[in-house]
Protein backbone atom coordinates (compact mmCIF):
# COMPACT_ATOMS: atom_id res chain seq x y z
CA UNK A 1 0.00 0.00 0.00
CA UNK A 2 2.93 2.32 -0.66
CA UNK A 3 1.85 5.91 -1.19
CA UNK A 4 3.53 8.13 -3.75
CA UNK A 5 2.46 11.69 -4.46
CA UNK A 6 0.91 12.31 -7.85
CA UNK A 7 -1.47 14.85 -9.42
CA UNK A 8 -4.98 14.74 -7.95
CA UNK A 9 -7.64 12.97 -10.00
CA UNK A 10 -11.37 13.50 -10.02
CA UNK A 11 -13.31 12.23 -7.01
CA UNK A 12 -14.00 8.48 -7.02
CA UNK A 13 -17.33 7.44 -8.44
CA UNK A 14 -18.24 4.77 -5.90
CA UNK A 15 -20.48 6.10 -3.20
CA UNK A 16 -24.00 7.02 -2.26
CA UNK A 17 -25.82 9.87 -3.94
CA UNK A 18 -28.03 12.12 -1.93
CA UNK A 19 -29.37 15.55 -2.72
CA UNK A 20 -30.90 18.72 -1.37
CA UNK A 21 -32.51 21.51 -3.34
CA UNK A 22 -29.19 23.13 -4.25
CA UNK A 23 -26.57 20.47 -3.67
CA UNK A 24 -25.70 17.03 -4.93
CA UNK A 25 -23.17 15.11 -2.82
CA UNK A 26 -21.61 11.84 -3.90
CA UNK A 27 -20.30 10.46 -0.64
CA UNK A 28 -17.12 8.38 -0.72
CA UNK A 29 -17.82 4.81 0.37
CA UNK A 30 -15.36 3.77 3.06
CA UNK A 31 -14.77 0.72 5.23
CA UNK A 32 -16.84 0.47 8.38
CA UNK A 33 -15.49 0.27 11.90
CA UNK A 34 -17.31 0.61 15.21
CA UNK A 35 -16.37 2.92 18.03
CA UNK A 36 -18.35 1.60 20.94
CA UNK A 37 -21.92 1.43 19.67
CA UNK A 38 -21.37 4.01 16.91
CA UNK A 39 -20.78 2.74 13.35
CA UNK A 40 -18.26 4.80 11.39
CA UNK A 41 -17.86 4.67 7.61
CA UNK A 42 -19.71 2.71 4.90
CA UNK A 43 -22.45 5.34 4.63
CA UNK A 44 -23.18 5.45 8.35
CA UNK A 45 -24.39 8.87 9.53
CA UNK A 46 -21.52 11.36 9.84
CA UNK A 47 -20.89 11.46 13.58
CA UNK A 48 -20.14 14.62 15.56
CA UNK A 49 -17.49 14.34 18.23
CA UNK A 50 -15.61 16.65 20.58
CA UNK A 51 -12.85 16.59 23.18
CA UNK A 52 -12.98 17.47 26.85
CA UNK A 53 -10.82 20.31 28.15
CA UNK A 54 -10.94 19.19 31.78
CA UNK A 55 -8.12 17.33 33.50
CA UNK A 56 -9.10 13.74 32.76
CA UNK A 57 -7.97 12.59 36.20
CA UNK A 58 -10.61 14.94 37.67
CA UNK A 59 -13.35 12.41 37.12
CA UNK A 60 -16.22 14.53 38.47
CA UNK A 61 -15.38 17.54 36.28
CA UNK A 62 -14.81 15.38 33.21
CA UNK A 63 -18.05 13.45 33.63
CA UNK A 64 -19.97 16.68 34.19
CA UNK A 65 -18.63 18.15 30.96
CA UNK A 66 -19.36 14.97 29.01
CA UNK A 67 -22.95 15.01 30.26
CA UNK A 68 -23.36 18.53 28.89
CA UNK A 69 -21.84 17.40 25.60
CA UNK A 70 -24.18 14.40 25.44
CA UNK A 71 -27.15 16.72 25.89
CA UNK A 72 -25.88 18.89 23.02
CA UNK A 73 -25.69 15.85 20.71
CA UNK A 74 -22.05 14.80 20.98
CA UNK A 75 -21.80 11.20 19.76
CA UNK A 76 -18.20 10.38 20.70
CA UNK A 77 -15.86 12.03 23.17
CA UNK A 78 -12.06 12.15 23.24
CA UNK A 79 -10.09 12.68 26.44
CA UNK A 80 -6.43 13.53 26.90
CA UNK A 81 -4.29 10.88 28.60
CA UNK A 82 -1.05 12.58 29.68
CA UNK A 83 -0.22 10.22 32.55
CA UNK A 84 -1.11 6.98 34.33
CA UNK A 85 -3.64 8.69 36.61
CA UNK A 86 -5.58 9.93 33.58
CA UNK A 87 -5.50 6.46 32.02
CA UNK A 88 -6.84 4.89 35.21
CA UNK A 89 -9.61 7.51 35.38
CA UNK A 90 -11.09 6.21 32.13
CA UNK A 91 -12.59 3.23 33.93
CA UNK A 92 -14.45 5.49 36.36
CA UNK A 93 -15.56 7.91 33.63
CA UNK A 94 -16.88 5.14 31.40
CA UNK A 95 -19.25 3.94 34.10
CA UNK A 96 -20.99 7.34 34.18
CA UNK A 97 -21.39 8.27 30.50
CA UNK A 98 -23.39 6.86 27.60
CA UNK A 99 -21.28 7.78 24.55
CA UNK A 100 -18.08 6.08 23.36
CA UNK A 101 -14.80 7.36 24.79
CA UNK A 102 -11.59 7.75 22.78
CA UNK A 103 -8.22 8.00 24.54
CA UNK A 104 -5.86 10.60 23.05
CA UNK A 105 -2.25 9.43 23.34
CA UNK A 106 1.02 11.24 22.72
CA UNK A 107 4.62 10.15 23.36
CA UNK A 108 4.04 7.17 25.68
CA UNK A 109 2.73 3.96 24.12
CA UNK A 110 2.22 2.47 27.59
CA UNK A 111 -0.55 4.98 28.22
CA UNK A 112 -2.37 3.68 25.14
CA UNK A 113 -2.27 0.14 26.52
CA UNK A 114 -3.36 1.29 29.98
CA UNK A 115 -6.24 3.32 28.47
CA UNK A 116 -7.42 0.38 26.39
CA UNK A 117 -7.39 -1.91 29.40
CA UNK A 118 -9.30 0.72 31.39
CA UNK A 119 -12.15 0.55 28.89
CA UNK A 120 -11.47 3.12 26.16
CA UNK A 121 -13.58 2.41 23.07
CA UNK A 122 -10.84 3.57 20.70
CA UNK A 123 -7.33 5.00 20.69
CA UNK A 124 -5.97 8.03 18.90
CA UNK A 125 -2.24 7.84 18.19
CA UNK A 126 -0.03 10.54 16.73
CA UNK A 127 2.42 8.77 14.40
CA UNK A 128 4.91 11.60 14.72
CA UNK A 129 5.60 11.04 18.40
CA UNK A 130 4.38 7.62 19.57
CA UNK A 131 7.72 5.81 19.05
CA UNK A 132 9.21 2.99 17.00
CA UNK A 133 7.70 -0.13 15.50
CA UNK A 134 8.04 -2.25 18.65
CA UNK A 135 6.01 0.26 20.63
CA UNK A 136 3.35 0.51 17.97
CA UNK A 137 3.18 -3.29 17.76
CA UNK A 138 2.54 -3.52 21.50
CA UNK A 139 -0.36 -1.09 21.20
CA UNK A 140 -1.79 -2.90 18.18
CA UNK A 141 -1.68 -6.30 19.88
CA UNK A 142 -3.58 -4.83 22.84
CA UNK A 143 -6.17 -3.20 20.55
CA UNK A 144 -6.64 -6.51 18.70
CA UNK A 145 -7.16 -8.40 21.94
CA UNK A 146 -9.79 -5.87 23.09
CA UNK A 147 -11.32 -5.40 19.62
CA UNK A 148 -11.07 -1.60 19.58
CA UNK A 149 -10.12 0.71 16.67
CA UNK A 150 -7.12 2.99 16.35
CA UNK A 151 -7.16 6.43 14.76
CA UNK A 152 -3.96 7.42 13.04
CA UNK A 153 -3.96 11.13 13.81
CA UNK A 154 -1.51 12.89 11.51
CA UNK A 155 -0.82 16.48 12.52
CA UNK A 156 1.09 18.94 10.35
CA UNK A 157 2.76 20.30 13.47
CA UNK A 158 4.37 17.01 14.47
CA UNK A 159 5.38 15.19 11.31
CA UNK A 160 8.36 12.87 11.27
CA UNK A 161 11.65 14.70 10.76
CA UNK A 162 12.64 12.69 7.70
CA UNK A 163 9.36 13.58 5.97
CA UNK A 164 9.82 17.26 6.77
CA UNK A 165 13.28 17.04 5.20
CA UNK A 166 12.10 15.04 2.19
CA UNK A 167 9.26 17.41 1.34
CA UNK A 168 10.91 20.57 2.71
CA UNK A 169 8.01 21.21 5.02
CA UNK A 170 4.69 19.91 6.31
CA UNK A 171 2.94 19.92 2.96
CA UNK A 172 -0.12 17.75 2.20
CA UNK A 173 1.96 15.10 0.43
CA UNK A 174 4.13 14.70 3.53
CA UNK A 175 1.06 14.35 5.75
CA UNK A 176 -0.45 11.68 3.50
CA UNK A 177 2.78 9.70 3.29
CA UNK A 178 2.97 9.76 7.09
CA UNK A 179 -0.53 8.31 7.25
CA UNK A 180 0.24 5.52 4.79
CA UNK A 181 3.46 4.61 6.57
CA UNK A 182 1.52 3.89 9.71
CA UNK A 183 -1.36 2.21 7.93
CA UNK A 184 1.18 -0.21 6.46
CA UNK A 185 2.64 -0.80 9.89
CA UNK A 186 -0.78 -1.62 11.37
CA UNK A 187 -2.04 -3.71 8.45
CA UNK A 188 1.21 -5.71 8.43
CA UNK A 189 0.23 -6.72 11.96
CA UNK A 190 -3.15 -7.90 10.60
CA UNK A 191 -4.97 -4.90 12.07
CA UNK A 192 -7.70 -3.31 9.94
CA UNK A 193 -9.82 -1.31 12.40
CA UNK A 194 -8.28 1.98 11.38
CA UNK A 195 -9.58 5.52 11.09
CA UNK A 196 -7.37 8.33 9.78
CA UNK A 197 -7.14 12.09 10.20
CA UNK A 198 -4.77 14.60 8.62
CA UNK A 199 -5.14 17.97 10.25
CA UNK A 200 -3.35 21.27 9.83
CA UNK A 201 -4.13 24.67 11.32
CA UNK A 202 -4.98 26.15 7.90
CA UNK A 203 -7.75 25.26 5.51
CA UNK A 204 -5.74 24.75 2.32
CA UNK A 205 -3.30 22.14 3.66
CA UNK A 206 -6.04 20.34 5.54
CA UNK A 207 -8.37 20.06 2.56
CA UNK A 208 -5.58 19.10 0.15
CA UNK A 209 -4.29 16.36 2.45
CA UNK A 210 -7.72 14.78 2.88
CA UNK A 211 -8.39 14.93 -0.85
CA UNK A 212 -5.10 13.23 -1.65
CA UNK A 213 -5.66 10.51 0.91
CA UNK A 214 -9.28 9.91 -0.09
CA UNK A 215 -8.21 9.20 -3.66
CA UNK A 216 -5.80 6.49 -2.49
CA UNK A 217 -7.67 4.74 0.30
CA UNK A 218 -11.07 3.67 1.58
CA UNK A 219 -10.23 3.81 5.28
CA UNK A 220 -12.77 6.00 7.13
CA UNK A 221 -11.76 9.59 7.76
CA UNK A 222 -12.14 11.84 10.78
CA UNK A 223 -12.26 15.42 9.47
CA UNK A 224 -11.33 18.66 11.16
CA UNK A 225 -9.05 21.71 11.11
CA UNK A 226 -6.78 21.62 14.15
CA UNK A 227 -5.89 24.59 16.34
CA UNK A 228 -8.48 26.60 14.45
CA UNK A 229 -8.57 29.38 17.05
CA UNK A 230 -11.19 31.21 19.06
CA UNK A 231 -14.89 31.48 18.33
CA UNK A 232 -14.96 33.48 15.11
CA UNK A 233 -11.76 32.35 13.34
CA UNK A 234 -12.39 28.80 14.54
CA UNK A 235 -15.92 28.70 13.18
CA UNK A 236 -14.84 30.18 9.86
CA UNK A 237 -11.87 27.84 9.37
CA UNK A 238 -13.81 24.77 10.48
CA UNK A 239 -16.87 25.59 8.41
CA UNK A 240 -14.78 26.12 5.30
CA UNK A 241 -12.45 23.14 5.78
CA UNK A 242 -14.98 20.61 7.03
CA UNK A 243 -17.72 21.96 4.78
CA UNK A 244 -15.64 21.78 1.61
CA UNK A 245 -14.68 18.17 2.31
CA UNK A 246 -18.17 17.05 3.26
CA UNK A 247 -19.55 18.72 0.15
CA UNK A 248 -17.15 16.55 -1.87
CA UNK A 249 -18.32 13.44 -0.04
CA UNK A 250 -15.19 13.12 2.12
CA UNK A 251 -15.52 12.44 5.84
CA UNK A 252 -17.10 9.97 8.24
CA UNK A 253 -16.75 11.79 11.57
CA UNK A 254 -16.10 15.47 12.30
CA UNK A 255 -14.75 17.58 15.12
CA UNK A 256 -14.82 21.38 15.20
CA UNK A 257 -11.83 22.70 17.15
CA UNK A 258 -12.51 25.89 19.10
CA UNK A 259 -10.76 27.62 21.96
CA UNK A 260 -14.10 27.63 23.77
CA UNK A 261 -16.47 25.45 25.75
CA UNK A 262 -16.52 22.16 23.77
CA UNK A 263 -20.33 22.29 23.75
CA UNK A 264 -19.91 25.08 21.19
CA UNK A 265 -17.89 22.68 19.03
CA UNK A 266 -20.80 20.26 18.89
CA UNK A 267 -23.21 23.05 18.13
CA UNK A 268 -21.11 24.28 15.21
CA UNK A 269 -20.63 20.73 13.96
CA UNK A 270 -24.33 20.20 13.62
CA UNK A 271 -24.77 23.60 12.00
CA UNK A 272 -22.25 22.58 9.32
CA UNK A 273 -24.11 19.32 8.68
CA UNK A 274 -27.42 21.16 8.68
CA UNK A 275 -26.20 23.82 6.24
CA UNK A 276 -25.17 21.07 3.79
CA UNK A 277 -28.47 19.25 4.33
CA UNK A 278 -26.60 16.12 5.44
CA UNK A 279 -27.99 15.70 8.95
CA UNK A 280 -30.42 17.65 11.05
CA UNK A 281 -30.58 17.79 14.81
CA UNK A 282 -32.65 20.42 16.55
CA UNK A 283 -34.35 23.54 15.17
CA UNK A 284 -32.89 25.66 12.41
CA UNK A 285 -33.02 29.27 13.54
CA UNK A 286 -33.16 32.07 10.99
CA UNK A 287 -33.10 35.73 11.96
CA UNK A 288 -32.72 39.03 10.19
CA UNK A 289 -29.45 41.01 10.54
CA UNK A 290 -31.48 44.05 11.72
CA UNK A 291 -31.69 47.48 10.18
CA UNK A 292 -33.01 50.94 11.04
CA UNK A 293 -36.59 49.58 11.11
CA UNK A 294 -35.81 47.20 13.98
CA UNK A 295 -37.30 48.43 17.28
CA UNK A 296 -36.67 45.42 19.50
CA UNK A 297 -33.55 43.99 21.15
CA UNK A 298 -33.23 41.32 18.48
CA UNK A 299 -29.68 40.30 19.39
CA UNK A 300 -30.70 39.48 22.97
CA UNK A 301 -33.92 37.78 21.88
CA UNK A 302 -32.12 35.57 19.35
CA UNK A 303 -29.49 34.60 21.91
CA UNK A 304 -32.13 33.68 24.49
CA UNK A 305 -33.96 31.47 22.00
CA UNK A 306 -30.75 29.81 20.77
CA UNK A 307 -29.72 28.92 24.32
CA UNK A 308 -33.18 27.64 25.20
CA UNK A 309 -33.24 25.36 22.15
CA UNK A 310 -29.64 24.15 22.37
CA UNK A 311 -30.60 20.62 23.42
CA UNK A 312 -33.88 20.42 21.50
CA UNK A 313 -34.22 17.62 18.94
CA UNK A 314 -37.14 19.17 17.05
CA UNK A 315 -36.35 19.50 13.35
CA UNK A 316 -38.32 22.67 12.69
CA UNK A 317 -37.38 26.04 11.20
CA UNK A 318 -37.77 28.96 13.61
CA UNK A 319 -37.70 32.61 12.54
CA UNK A 320 -36.82 35.57 14.76
CA UNK A 321 -37.53 38.78 12.89
CA UNK A 322 -37.15 42.42 13.84
CA UNK A 323 -39.96 43.98 11.84
CA UNK A 324 -43.67 43.23 12.20
CA UNK A 325 -44.30 44.64 8.73
CA UNK A 326 -41.85 42.62 6.65
CA UNK A 327 -40.83 39.87 9.08
CA UNK A 328 -43.53 37.27 8.40
CA UNK A 329 -43.27 37.69 4.64
CA UNK A 330 -39.51 37.43 4.65
CA UNK A 331 -39.67 34.22 6.69
CA UNK A 332 -42.45 32.37 4.85
CA UNK A 333 -40.52 29.12 4.85
CA UNK A 334 -40.26 29.06 8.64
CA UNK A 335 -42.54 26.68 10.50
CA UNK A 336 -42.96 29.17 13.31
CA UNK A 337 -41.66 32.64 14.11
CA UNK A 338 -41.94 35.90 15.99
CA UNK A 339 -41.51 39.57 15.15
CA UNK A 340 -42.01 42.73 17.13
CA UNK A 341 -42.04 46.49 17.17
CA UNK A 342 -43.83 49.49 18.72
CA UNK A 343 -44.79 47.46 21.76
CA UNK A 344 -46.51 44.72 19.77
CA UNK A 345 -45.30 41.16 19.29
CA UNK A 346 -46.68 38.75 16.72
CA UNK A 347 -46.54 35.00 16.34
CA UNK A 348 -46.65 33.67 12.81
CA UNK A 349 -46.61 30.30 11.10
CA UNK A 350 -45.59 29.80 7.47
CA UNK A 351 -45.75 33.57 6.98
CA UNK A 352 -49.27 33.97 8.36
CA UNK A 353 -49.90 35.94 11.57
CA UNK A 354 -51.74 33.79 14.12
CA UNK A 355 -51.83 36.13 17.13
CA UNK A 356 -50.64 39.40 18.64
CA UNK A 357 -49.42 39.97 22.20
CA UNK A 358 -47.31 42.40 24.29
CA UNK A 359 -43.81 42.78 22.90
CA UNK A 360 -42.10 41.84 26.17
CA UNK A 361 -43.53 38.32 25.85
CA UNK A 362 -41.82 37.53 22.52
CA UNK A 363 -39.48 34.85 23.83
CA UNK A 364 -42.04 33.40 26.24
CA UNK A 365 -44.72 33.02 23.56
CA UNK A 366 -42.32 31.55 21.00
CA UNK A 367 -40.87 28.94 23.34
CA UNK A 368 -44.33 27.96 24.56
CA UNK A 369 -45.49 27.45 20.97
CA UNK A 370 -42.38 25.42 20.14
CA UNK A 371 -43.08 23.19 23.15
CA UNK A 372 -46.42 22.33 21.58
CA UNK A 373 -44.59 21.02 18.51
CA UNK A 374 -42.90 18.37 20.63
Amino acid sequence: MRYEAEPRNEMMNNGFLYTSMNLTIKRKKTRQIRIGNVPVGDMSPIAVQSMTNTFTQDVAATVSQIHRLEAAGCEMIRVAVPDEEAAAAIALIKKQISIPLIADIHFDYRLAIASAKAGADALRLNPGNIGGEKKVKAVVECAKDLNIPIRIGVNAGSLEKELLKKYQGAIPEAMVESAFRHIELLTALDFQQIKVSMKASDVHRTVSAYRLFSEKSDFPLHVGVTEAGGLFPGIVKSSLGIGMLLAEGIGDTIRVSLTRDPVEEVRVGYEILKALDIRRRGPEIISCPTCGRCKIALFDIAEQVEKALLTSRLTIKVAIMGCVVNGPGEAKEADIGIAGGDGIGILFKKGEVVKKFPQEKLVEVLLAEIDKCG
